[in-house]
């Protein structure tokens, strides 16, 4: 093998093994290989409570209709807010927290990661977690990436801000433009046991349009399911998880 080869081989190994250690640690969006190999990042907390948790807020617009629905559910929640939404939107952020919700880290933006970024992972997160803070009165203890794709850029963006990377036992799949209170609930409903963290989304912002309605409508039929099972709903602050 000539000198020039055996550069060019080097270099695609090298490239290999980046790709590698980029997008090998998204294989944890397979429920089954987080449930096997990670029970914190699958959410798997108190087998005598669900932990209750919303992607993509504050919108103005729908997170009221969650806080309100939620306080009369007597349930607190977790919220993994966008830095850029929470940004534009602080007093929100700020009436969640004093109502007693926890705020988490979601991202500045939601995107999906195809190319490694590292240094970008590691600022976005920051200042998101930075911003969180502000606004609340309170560190973040929790990171959720985009979409639930954590590459290696994204996990270490979360532990270089000490947060922990959670991302759910159980879906409603109320993204989806098809989606309605019943098939969230029973979507919920296959995976839903004690222990679990629920995913659902306070806003249609990176959904389908009017999509919100459907985990809304959902909300208090889950609520009452859980606790019908003698299962306690709140946040993920109180799940049992270990945040570092």
């Amino acid at each position: 093998m000539n000198s020039g080869s055996t550069a060019a081989l080097a270099v695609t190994s090298a490239a290999l093994l980046a790709a590698g250690a980029h997008i090998g640690p998204a294989a944890t969006w397979l429920p089954g290989v987080r449930g096997a190999l990670a029970p914190v990042l699958d959410g798997r907390g108190r087998q005598d409570r669900v932990a209750l948790t919303f992607d993509d807020g504050p919108d103005p617009r729908t997170t009221p209709h969650f806080l309100r629905a939620l306080d009369e559910l007597s349930v607190r929640a977790t919220f993994f807010v966008l830095g850029s939404r929470l940004a534009q939107h602080p007093g929100l952020g700020r009436h969640m927290a004093a109502e007693g919700h926890e705020l988490a880290v979601h991202g500045w933006h939601h995107e999906r990661p195809w190319y490694p970024r590292p240094s970008r992972d590691v600022r976005d997160v920051a200042r998101t977690a930075d911003l969180v803070t502000e606004v609340s009165g309170e560190r973040p203890l929790w990171y959720r990436p985009a979409y639930g794709i954590l590459t290696g850029g994204r996990w270490y963006a979360a532990r270089a801000n000490a947060l922990c990377p959670v991302l759910w036992t159980s879906w409603g799949r109320d993204w989806t433009a098809g989606a309605t209170p019943g098939s969230v609930r029973a979507e919920l409903g296959r995976t839903l046991r004690g222990g679990a963290t629920v995913l659902l989304h306070d806003t249609d912002a990176m959904s389908a349009p009017g999509s919100w309605r459907a985990a809304l409508g959902a909300l208090r039929p889950v609520v009452a399911d859980c606790r019908a099972r003698g299962l306690s709903v709140g946040m993920l602050r109180d799940h049992g998880l270990s945040p570092r």
